[in-house]
């Protein structure tokens, strides 16, 4: 089945009333320039919905690519979590036929995936926000074990354990996403639809891997990353990357050639850290941690003042130190989101790697953003100008090359001053 683009898809959003059917009482929720708010990830674009009546607010996720058996999954994994009374899961609904695009594919109609939305940031960009406030990422280790510990008592696992999967609420509280690689027992004796994201999946890992324990090594990986980082920040700066933890795959082939497992020896005079390296290289031996309890994942709550923060001179020296590379790399813009104008960021949203040729007229860069990669906006001949937070650091090589000139690139922070292209 070929399926819309994600620019027909939001043709077909601004007008949900008339081209939605069983939900044609949800509104899109628009952004600040009026457009519906989105996010787009490989196989899908998810916009905010919401029930004008109720105010409560959905996620509905709208297909990109075709994946085999994804109707009768939903259905199974629908029915497994409708009597799941958890916040670390959401509900899910799968209905066919339900988004009439107009689109150059032969179908006219649509199948989406009806989710409650979560409000928040993901993991990976909570990590990058507050990996220096030791007692926030002690709170969040904490939150995550209690989280692992629970879904390894469960039936049902979630197939693609990774920190962008995972949201964090405004209250610390933990939600998992994005449920297409699920095992239920129903699936029992089929194949896995996916064999997870390399930097979080175990590397023996493949689609004959299918039951109820493929989260267990991700799960073993994340918590004993989240408790390195908790105890020497410096850590993530030093061995980690912005889509990732500590660990690579390339870590997981060989641990006694990891350089990032090497670094977490000087973390063993805790008793934690110990009990959950320990399932780290069980989870690495057996590929599951079926041999032990999912009771060792109970860590001990901290209140604010059992934890050392870093002085505020080390806290700013780590910040100082951070370096964002502005080479775009080909695995970068696979992974790439997308912002409602095409532009291509990084999944944190600190890195802006390519924008369309197409860009017209001013464009705001999103703020918070550190870096403006090489050459992102060659070509885009029809801006008049950009506007660049003070959050941007670092600014690539012919970042603006092609750019006619006497069009504006504009810069609050001083250390930037405007520039004409």
């Amino acid at each position: 089945m070929q399926y819309p683009l994600i620019s027909e898809y939001l043709a077909a959003i601004r007008e949900a009333k008339d081209n939605l059917d069983k939900l044609s009482h949800l509104m899109p929720v628009l952004d600040k320039y009026g457009e519906p708010y989105r996010s787009s990830g490989a196989f899908a674009v998810v916009f905010k919905m919401k029930d004008e009546q109720t105010g409560k607010c959905y996620a509905l996720k709208c297909f990109t690519e075709e994946q085999e058996g994804r109707a009768e999954a939903y259905r199974k994994i629908a029915e497994e979590l409708e009597f799941v009374d958890s916040p670390y899961i959401t509900s899910v609904k799968y209905i066919e036929k339900e988004l009439f695009v107009d689109s150059n594919c032969e179908d006219e109609e649509f199948p989406v995936l009806l989710m409650d939305w979560i409000e928040g940031e993901t993991m990976e960009t909570y990590v990058a926000a507050n990996y220096t406030d030791n007692h926030a990422m002690a709170m969040l280790c904490y939150r995550f074990c209690k989280m692992a510990a629970w879904l390894r008592s469960q039936s049902f696992a979630h197939g693609d354990i990774k920190p962008d999967n995972i949201m964090v609420r405004p209250d610390g509280t933990l939600t998992l996403v994005d449920y297409d690689g699920m095992f239920v027992p129903t699936m029992k004796g089929q194949k896995s639809p996916t064999i997870g994201t390399k930097d979080f999946s175990h590397p023996l890992r493949t689609i004959d891997d299918f039951d109820e324990t493929i989260d267990d090594f991700a799960l073993a990986s994340i918590a004993l990353s989240l408790k390195a980082i908790s105890l020497n920040p410096s850590l993530l700066q030093n061995y980690g990357a912005s889509d990732r933890l500590l660990f690579s795959a390339a870590d997981y082939l060989n641990l006694s050639k990891s350089k990032t497992f090497a670094a977490l020896q000087g973390l063993l005079a805790d008793e934690e850290a110990r009990t959950l390296m320990s399932m780290f290289l069980l989870a690495s031996a057996k590929k599951n941690l079926s041999m032990c309890s999912f009771r060792l994942f109970g860590l001990q709550k901290l209140n604010e003042e059992d934890v050392q923060k870093p002085k505020v001179k080390e806290v700013q020296k780590l910040k100082d130190e951070e370096v964002w590379s502005t080479e775009v790399t080909e695995e970068d813009l696979e992974n790439a989101v997308e912002d409602e104008f095409g532009v291509k960021y990084s999944k944190d949203w600190k890195r802006l790697l390519k924008a369309p040729s197409g860009l017209k007229g001013e464009y705001s860069i999103r703020k918070g953003v550190k870096v403006i990669g090489n050459r992102t906006f060659e070509r885009c001949d029809s801006l008049t100008s950009i506007n660049i937070p003070n959050s941007v650091t670092n600014i690539g090589d012919e970042a603006f090359i092609t750019c006619i000139y006497n069009h504006r690139t504009t810069k609050t922070n001083q250390k930037y001053p405007s520039v004409n292209l």
